[in-house]
């Protein structure tokens, strides 16, 4: 059945100030991206920029930042989406499935650090971290490990670890705001399934693999897809507010510090470019290979 103009004028009309501001506000600041990467372009805009061609992505692939960088960052989006999505699902199957009457304690325990802001929960971990003052050591002297207090073992300091420790602050803030998703998803699986299933003798763990998981797959792939974009958003704001300079480089820091830092802004905004391919390209194969799966 077609639908009459009038209605179609009046969609289109309530439509159109939202697609003008993701115009101006998104499509052309990335159109912009795209151009100003393939120019030699400055900050001070001192002279006129060049077309340069492919000359800017050329040259990131010899530099030994950019490719530090680059790992940083392959190795946060090859982890930290993936325990972010298994942590979350873990504590909506806890949640959902226990008979404790402190349901809905835990439940707003758990969101709450996804409603504070990425910078204090960076400032946050930074502390925790801390060579001197930090909980994490004098955890680890507790129970033996005294090493890490008496040595003031730098967890930001040391490349090894400090990206990890990226890591960790990201899952616990972004944790519970999937968890509110599962919930939702399991909260719409039959009660009569998880019972047939008791009755079967399935424990809890059974339940989550063979039961909850192929049931709600389909909101696991959407929460992993947004984690792979969020990890690549707060990678920078946790790096540069946990971390000294350098130390835990990551793609969009990098892009930064070229940009504004050392004036080469279409350098910068050649790195910029090739992130966001990263970022389609992956949230691309994370739909293909759950549509495979649906399949």
């Amino acid at each position: 059945m077609r639908r009459p103009f009038k209605t179609k004028m009046f969609i289109a009309v309530c439509t159109l100030p939202a697609f003008l501001l993701a115009a101006y506000f998104i499509i052309w600041p990335a159109v912009q991206v795209l151009y100003q990467s393939f120019t030699n372009s400055t900050v001070l805009g001192l002279r006129e920029p060049e077309f340069v061609g492919m000359k800017n992505f050329v040259n990131m692939f010899g530099d030994k930042n950019f490719m530090t960088a680059f790992w940083n960052t392959a190795k946060l989006v090859l982890a930290a989406p993936f325990f972010t999505v298994v942590f979350a699902l873990i504590l909506a199957f806890m949640v959902t499935q226990s008979k404790l009457k402190e349901r809905g304690l835990y439940r707003t325990v758990f969101f709450f650090p996804s409603i504070v802001s990425i910078t204090v929960i960076g400032i946050v971990w930074s502390f925790i971290f801390h060579p001197t003052r930090g909980v994490l050591n004098k955890l680890l002297a507790l129970v033996g490990q005294t090493s890490f207090e008496e040595q003031g073992f730098a967890w930001l300091v040391d490349p090894n670890t400090a990206i990890w420790a990226i890591a960790v602050a990201f899952i616990w803030q972004s944790a519970g705001y999937f968890m509110v998703m599962h919930i939702a998803a399991i909260d719409g699986v039959a009660d009569e399934i998880f019972e047939a299933a008791t009755i079967d003798g399935a424990g809890q763990v059974r339940k989550l693999l063979s039961i909850t998981l192929p049931l709600i797959k389909d909101i696991v792939g959407i929460t992993f897809i947004f984690s792979l974009s969020g990890i690549l958003d707060s990678s920078f704001t946790l790096s540069r507010v946990m971390t000294p300079r350098g130390q835990a480089e990551v793609l969009l820091s990098y892009s930064y510090t070229q940009g504004f830092t050392n004036a080469q802004y279409g350098y910068a905004m050649a790195i910029t470019a090739f992130t966001l391919i990263i970022a389609i390209g992956l949230a691309a194969l994370s739909r293909f290979v759950t549509s495979r799966q649906e399949g």
